[in-house]
């Protein structure tokens, strides 16, 4: 391996043990290192490439880090990125869930952790303001976004988001003649990485009906979920609560919100949150069968995405050139903002409903809109604040 790939490794781990703050956040740093400090890509290229990641199911800034790595050396090197952009904020879930889990069972009250529970509901409702600002501005897209937030309200099911998502993006691809043609497209696709992910998938679904095993079930859960995730950790969120908590019962309200605040305060993917699910899914199995549910919820949820990018990246640059696939992106990012709404709605019903909750859920929202505060110092304080009182 070359010196330039070590150095972009290192890179890769500075960014994975600084970048708070989601995808936007995560994008804005990566500028800042991998553009300008050291020209790995163009900032041409990197806008290119979080616009493709963004349309592509799973986790947005992983994809992209990914993608940097395979232009710069290939699958090899993509791979080494991923891990070491994953697995800091993976390890310290799996830690908390484990935590979380001894308290449980000594005794000890998780009273504590009451504070940084509705400011968990806080950080959703910023989060959507935040993704509405960005993609909401045509009457249609708001009429997206109101229906998909009901909708996704009301039908809690896993399968209710991917269709949402397929159903905006096709309303808007009927605009298509709005966006300006181009010429000498030239698609040549390789089918190999796709193959791959559908078989997966799909030998993951028929193992997973066939099996009482957990681990065996867990990583198609997972693995599901990452295949039907458009827009980065958000989305994800009201789609885990329905299945872990509401269909499941894997882990309660409270102990969801509670992991949720946790991975809010640390840097790296949101994606890393699942990690803390398949643990707490596992705890009747003891403390190797709660690593394990660590290990194979961290995998499925980031595999379908690091597959899918392989795939697509090979022949992005003729893919953009299509009318259709430019603009079915509105109706996707629309549907995707009302599903982050209704999440913030979800997520407050098992928390209970006191003027003190609510208002500290607005206060979140208010020093997030406001302040430059970062998020781990507003979690860290919540948490103190909830030791102390």
């Amino acid at each position: 391996m070359s010196l330039r790939y070590y150095i972009f490794l290192k890179d890769v781990l500075l960014l994975a043990l600084t970048a708070f703050g989601g995808p936007q956040a995560h994008i804005a740093l990566m500028f800042k290192l991998l553009v300008d400090k050291r020209r790995y890509v163009t900032e041409q290229e990197l806008i290119e490439l979080n616009a493709l990641c963004s349309i592509l199911p799973g986790p947005t800034s992983t994809q992209t880090i990914t993608a940097i790595g395979f232009k710069i050396g290939g699958p090899n090197l993509a791979y080494l990125t991923l891990l070491i952009w994953i697995l800091p904020a993976a390890s310290i879930m799996a830690v908390a869930a484990l935590a979380i889990s001894y308290l449980q069972e000594q005794g000890i009250s998780l009273e504590f952790l009451r504070i940084i529970q509705p400011m968990a509901v806080g950080f959703v409702a910023y989060a959507a303001y935040m993704i509405s600002s960005k993609v909401i501005h045509t009457k249609t897209a708001v009429v997206l976004m109101v229906i998909s937030a009901i909708l996704a309200y009301f039908f809690s099911s896993p399968w209710v988001f991917p269709a949402l998502l397929i159903a905006g993006g096709a309303v808007t691809a009927l605009r298509f003649k709005q966006h300006p043609m181009e010429k000498d497209k030239q698609l040549k696709i390789q089918w190999a990485n796709f193959i791959l992910y559908v078989a997966v998938l799909v030998v993951a679904a028929v193992l997973g009906a066939y099996t009482s095993s957990l681990p065996v079930r867990l990583f198609e859960n997972f693995y599901r979920n990452g295949s039907l995730v458009f827009g980065g950790g958000q989305v994800l969120i009201p789609l885990l609560y329905s299945e872990f908590v509401d269909f499941k019962e894997y882990l309660t309200g409270e102990e969801f919100l509670s992991g949720y605040a946790i991975v809010q305060a640390l840097p790296g993917p949101t994606f890393s949150f699942t990690s803390f699910i398949g643990n707490l899914a596992m705890r009747e199995y003891g403390l190797g069968g709660q690593l394990l549910g660590s290990f194979v919820a961290t995998v499925g949820i980031f595999l379908p995405g690091t597959f899918l990018i392989f795939f697509v990246i090979r022949f992005w640059d003729e893919l953009k050139k299509y009318r259709v696939v430019r603009a079915s992106l509105e109706g996707i990012s629309a549907v995707s903002s009302g599903m982050v709404v209704a999440a913030a709605i979800l997520l407050y019903h098992p928390i209970e409903n006191t003027i003190i909750n609510f208002s500290i859920v607005v206060a979140t929202f208010c020093l997030l809109m406001f302040t430059k505060i970062p998020a781990p110092v507003l979690i860290l304080t919540g948490l103190l604040l909830g030791f102390l009182i």
